[in-house]
């Protein structure tokens, strides 16, 4: 296939006028000169569309009325499926904070899925699993369940590490509750941890960065504010380069100047657009369920009957065009929803660029951000 005259998100994380030609799924020519198409070879001219790369979620519940802790096939198929036509190419999708053995059932589901799942090309591809707990503390639980919220213990993450076949990619910890700090140091070459639904002081927050956790849980959500005495995990990860921060461009989680600021704060190179978002999104309004609690999805929010908030309406794709509007620039919006999420999690050896010898995972699209083509 020939893409001709198209602006290419290419490795320098910036936009360059390029013709691209793809063989067995690879990325094999990127070029400013004329490709000439071989017999019977398809091309799409792209001029005044952009191409950029196929995207990565590594935090949301579910879509399109299913959820990951649904636990079966019928469910990820259909949160796969959704999320590829949203042109969200590679899932890791949350668990919520449930008993453990059910979601050792959850992982073990998912692990077989994957496995099942080989290269199908109508769907995302399931990379990993993150769970959004149990390890968090009750004085942050955000939607989550506090009655399934346990403390720390390395049985237990062995066990569901076994379970998911070594699919578990990211774990949110609180790293002030009991046992956080040992069980970071002891997994934190097997598994990401993310700081996150958490009371931790500046000084807690430092520690686990410093013993091995590399990612904060949605940036500002279900953690203290950063002050100017008390600056919290905030700015324990703002002062550690290897830290990425989770951040939901909805327009509902995070106000547009708070999203320019983490920008700022935490530069492109480390911000991870999420789209936390649960199975109401893609479908109507009405009433909804995340981890057993009811939620009320209205417009692009979804909220419990209490009126917090319980994940997002909002998919990936939406989020990133959500930070674009927000006075961030195309270029790091990309960065952070294609390439950071992948490299937070070490899963970026093929994809996240467009690039020769790369995985063929592209989006083409025009200047109002309409997806014209997923290749």
């Amino acid at each position: 296939m020939l893409i001709l005259n198209g602006e290419v998100y290419s490795g320098t994380f910036s936009f360059e006028r390029k013709n691209i030609r793809i063989e067995d799924g690879i990325f094999k020519v990127l070029t400013e000169s004329p490709l000439l198409p071989e017999s019977g070879e398809e091309v799409f001219d792209a001029s005044g569309m952009r191409i950029i790369p196929g995207l990565t979620d590594i935090h949301f519940h579910g879509c399109n009325g299913s959820d990951l802790c649904d636990g079966s096939f019928e469910a990820l198929h259909n949160i796969a499926g959704y999320e590829k036509r949203c042109g969200i190419f590679n899932i890791c999708p949350a668990t919520m904070t449930l008993k453990k053995d059910r979601l050792k059932e959850i992982c073990s589901v998912s692990a077989q899925y994957r496995k099942a799942q080989g290269g199908r090309s109508d769907e995302a591809r399931l990379i990993g699993i993150h769970l959004e707990g149990p390890f968090i503390s009750k004085k942050k639980p955000g939607a989550q369940s506090e009655s399934h919220i346990i403390r720390a213990e390395e049985g237990i993450i062995e066990e569901l590490l076994a379970a998911s076949n070594g699919l578990i990619k990211l774990i949110t910890i609180a790293p002030e509750e009991e046992g956080a700090l040992s069980c970071i140091e002891k997994y934190r070459d097997r598994v990401h941890f993310s700081v996150g639904h958490t009371a931790a002081s500046y000084d807690e927050a430092a520690e686990a960065f410093d013993k091995g956790a590399d990612h904060v849980t949605h940036l500002f959500n279900a953690m203290p504010p950063l002050l100017h005495r008390e600056p919290g995990v905030i700015g324990a990860a703002f002062e550690r380069e290897g830290v990425f921060a989770e951040l939901i461009c909805d327009g509902v989680h995070v106000h547009p100047a708070a999203i320019r600021a983490a920008f700022k704060l935490f530069t492109a190179k480390r911000i991870v657009l999420i789209s936390d978002s649960m199975r109401a999104c893609g479908m109507p309004d009405g009433e909804y369920e995340l981890g057993g609690i009811p939620v009320i999805k209205q417009g692009r929010k979804a909220v419990q009957r209490d009126g917090t908030l319980a994940g997002s309406v909002t998919n990936l794709y939406d989020c990133m065009t959500e930070a674009v509007r927000a006075g961030v620039s195309a270029e790091d919006a990309i960065r952070a929803a294609a390439y950071n999420p992948l490299v937070s999690i070490g899963a970026e050896a093929e994809y996240g660029f467009i690039m020769e010898g790369f995985k063929a995972q592209a989006l083409i699209v025009d200047e109002d951000w309409r997806i014209k083509r997923i290749i």
